[in-house]
């Protein structure tokens, strides 16, 4: 799982026409846009396997809620008038450490409440977009499209567990990983609020089956040079799937700033 801002001239007027004013696209091809900030998780649910012997825990309350340092990087073509291609790079990975209440079944694992689980929840995402300006006008500007999203996803525990009559611990570590295709539906959209300052929102997202994903941001940017814009905002990205290997559903959190170049 987005919203995005567009941008507005610092000091001299544009002169680009007003139609490529509001969508941000005069005569740039090229874009690359970085962003990061904190990120929290307000639900992270896991089952591996997704079977009643298996424990459905939170991995939130495990690891916590965060925050945790995040960043992604997005590179843009515009090769026609109004098409443009996109690939986006988004890695996420945290680790934590702290005891459970409860003994937790994981991966054909049997952990032990009160000692320390090491946690690692990973979640990358590697994306290649389409979309198709739909409209421009006035001060409004609107895209549609579709994205490839190719998910890579680990989510591990291990705990070493020290027999009573014995020196050396016991190592009992669950792993699960999970790399799969997604189909989304990309939409976007700018407003111009004033010459300098653009309002941006973007979507990515499909629900259907066994699972869902949505990538949804509202950010605000503005025009600091003849070829730089920073913006910033607000990201949230949420979805799993329940399929016969795993249980996962996660919902995350994030503040983001970050810069644009175009030429």
């Amino acid at each position: 799982m987005l919203l995005l801002l567009g941008a507005g001239a610092v000091s001299a007027p544009m002169t680009a026409p007003a139609a490529a004013q509001v969508s941000g696209e005069g005569s740039e091809r090229f874009t690359v846009w970085v962003e990061g900030g904190p990120v929290w998780q307000s639900r992270n649910e896991v089952r591996v396997p997704n079977e009643p012997e298996a424990t459905l825990f939170s991995l939130r309350s495990l690891a916590g809620s965060g925050p945790w340092p995040a960043a992604r990087l997005t590179v843009g073509w515009r090769f026609r008038d109004r098409q443009e291609v996109r690939l986006l790079l988004a890695p996420l990975s945290i680790t934590e450490t702290a005891g459970s209440g409860e003994a937790i079944r994981f991966a054909g694992q049997d952990l032990e409440p009160q000692l320390p689980i090491t946690a690692t929840y990973t979640f990358n995402s590697w994306r290649a977009s389409w979309r198709y300006r739909l409209h421009e006008g006035g001060s409004t500007a609107g895209w549609i499209g579709f994205t490839a999203k190719v998910r890579d996803a680990v989510v591990s525990l291990e705990q070493e567990v020290e027999p009573p009559s014995e020196g050396r611990g016991d190592l009992r570590r669950g792993r699960t990983t999970d790399v799969g295709f997604v189909p989304l539906l990309h939409l976007s959209g700018v407003w111009r609020i004033a010459p300098v300052w653009t309002l941006m929102g973007e979507f990515d997202g499909l629900a259907g089956g066994p699972g869902r994903a949505f990538d949804v941001s509202a950010q605000v940017e503005r025009r600091i040079g003849d070829r730089w814009w920073i913006r910033g905002g607000y990201r949230t990205v949420e979805g799993g799937a329940d399929v016969d290997q795993v249980r996962n559903f996660a919902w995350l959190h994030y503040l983001v700033v970050g810069g644009e170049w175009r030429r």
